[in-house]
C-alpha cells in the first residue's frame, strides 16, 4: 500500500498536529510507503515563495527526504482530463489541482490522505483516508 499526502495533510504535519503525526508514524511503522504528488509539492512551494517561512520550509524539505515526489507522466495528464470530462458530465466541478492529484493517485494505485474528502468524493475509484 502507498499513501499520497494532500496539501492539507502536509500543512497539518508542518504545524505539528499530533494526531496526523501519529497516523503518519503508524503508517511508516507498518511498512506503508508515503509519497507526495508533484502538484502538492507545487502548492506547498508556492506558499513558501509567497510568504517566507524558513523553519516550515526546512521541516517540509525533511518530509520530502522521506516521501518521494514522482514526476507527472502523460498518462496522469490524460487521466486527469478524463476525470474532468466525467465529473463535468455528471454535474460536478473539480479544481484542476485536485484532478491532477486524483489522477496521480489512480495511476499509481495510491490512497489519498486528505482532510478534504468532499473535494474528491465524486471521483470514481479514488481511495481516500482522512488522518485528521
Amino acid at each position: 500500500m502507498t499513501y499520497a499526502l494532500d496539501t492539507n495533510i502536509i500543512i497539518h504535519l508542518l504545524y505539528g498536529n499530533p494526531f496526523v503525526r501519529a497516523q503518519r508514524d503508524k503508517a511508516w511503522d507498518s511498512g506503508v510507503r508515503i509519497v507526495i504528488p508533484p502538484i502538492v509539492h507545487f502548492e506547498i512551494m508556492r506558499g513558501f515563495f509567497y510568504s517566507s517561512a524558513p523553519g516550515k520550509e526546512m521541516s517540509y524539505r525533511l518530509i520530502c527526504n522521506e516521501c518521494p515526489i514522482d514526476p507527472v507522466t502523460t498518462n496522469i495528464w490524460e487521466r486527469a482530463a478524463a476525470i474532468y470530462a466525467k465529473t463535468r458530465k455528471d454535474g460536478f466541478t473539480v479544481h484542476d489541482a485536485d484532478l491532477l492529484i486524483a489522477a496521480y493517485c489512480l495511476e499509481g494505485d495510491y490512497t489519498l490522505v486528505t482532510n478534504n474528502t468532499s473535494d474528491f468524493a465524486n471521483i470514481h475509484g479514488l481511495k481516500l483516508v482522512d488522518w485528521v
